[in-house]
């Protein structure tokens, strides 16, 4: 008889404290933040500098929503079917060709680089052998 090796889920880390402020803030919005800043100026004017540089550091000043599910979500679009089996098969098509471009022109600069670095290495090899036949040719004059 076999037994089955009971099965074990990663236990998530416990938040700390800022982690929790963060996704509290985050789920209320932009407005939460930038009133966190303005409160945090008015208390203690170092608690809300801080709280400014890490809106602008972590690009939630300017971003439309503080909300990180709503990109996380985003990218996934590309990939859910539309219920329209003709547009998914173009789709599909359209992104594997895609695909393959991408490939092919990231090979081509590959190439290219390679070809760079063979000039510019045959450009030092005969520049080092010119200077060596400087210095002989010199050697021998003297």
């Amino acid at each position: 008889m076999t037994t089955a090796a009971p099965e074990t889920h990663p236990v998530p880390a416990p938040m700390g404290w800022f982690a929790r402020a963060e996704a509290w803030l985050d789920a209320k919005g932009k407005g939460a933040w930038i009133a966190a800043m303005v409160l945090g100026f008015i208390f203690v004017w170092p608690v809300g500098l801080a709280i400014l540089a890490y809106m602008i550091w972590s690009k939630r000043m300017f971003s439309k929503s503080c909300s990180r599910r709503h990109t996380a979500r985003h990218g996934f679009a590309a990939m859910k079917s539309s219920g329209n089996s003709a547009f998914d098969a173009y789709k599909t098509e359209t992104l594997r060709r895609l695909e393959e471009e991408q490939d092919a022109f990231e090979a081509f600069l590959q190439r290219l680089r390679d070809a760079k670095d063979q000039a510019e290495f045959d450009q030092f090899m005969d520049d080092r052998a010119k200077a060596a036949k400087e210095r002989t040719t010199e050697t021998e004059e003297a």
